[in-house]
């Protein structure tokens, strides 16, 4: 019953987002649309306000749609095809002010990740973010500098009908959320006697 109670707290955008397999095919996305996606990206906190997180992407329909596809591993290819967009994610791993190394660059990036997905929430879309991708692939199709690294890529677009998917795929259409108790999660920590 806590739990229950703990749940009805959050935000309307976190009970609503979920990850699908299956968008609407070809239902377009518009430029500005997606720039309100990245501007939500933008105001993401991160580690000296270093902003290491970089976005490729294109909208369906576009040549770069069938690039950033291909980049996809065979299984994620299948479905996210039908999306109206697709996103390459990727941290940049040196801090600018000084050229060292920055270990958070990982963590920031998803912290934006995060924000463009509840953004797209808001938005009546819906964002699949997939580490099955070829990093190698995204690094030589996008001449990525070496100090730039891939994350995950996402599937952004209007959730659609599972019947359109295969077989296999369609039991994970079914908005499951379930996730382990907080009591396995977090921990209060008092160094007080």
């Amino acid at each position: 019953m806590v739990q229950t109670e703990r749940k009805s707290r959050l935000h309307p955008l976190l009970q609503q987002r979920w990850s699908p397999r299956a968008f609407v095919p070809g239902k377009p996305l518009s430029t500005e649309q997606a720039e309100v996606l990245f501007e939500a990206a933008r105001w993401a906190p991160s580690s000296w306000n270093e902003q290491p997180w970089r976005y490729w992407y294109a909208l369906w329909g576009e040549p770069g749609f069938n690039d950033l596809l291909e980049v996809l591993v065979e299984a994620n290819r299948q479905w996210a095809r039908n999306a109206s967009m697709l996103i390459l994610s990727a941290a940049s791993m040196k801090y600018c002010r000084n050229g060292k190394p920055n270990k958070h660059a990982w963590y920031d990036t998803g912290q934006a990740n995060f924000a463009l997905t509840v953004q797209a929430t808001a938005m009546g879309l819906y964002v699949h973010q997939m580490g099955g991708f070829s990093a190698e692939k995204a690094k030589a199709l996008l001449s990525l500098p070496d100090d730039i690294e891939p994350v995950v890529m996402m599937a952004v677009g209007y959730k659609g009908d599972p019947a359109i998917l295969d077989a296999d795929l369609r039991p994970l259409e079914i908005p499951h959320k379930e996730r382990l108790p907080l009591e396995k999660l977090v921990c209060h920590w008092s160094s007080a006697p």
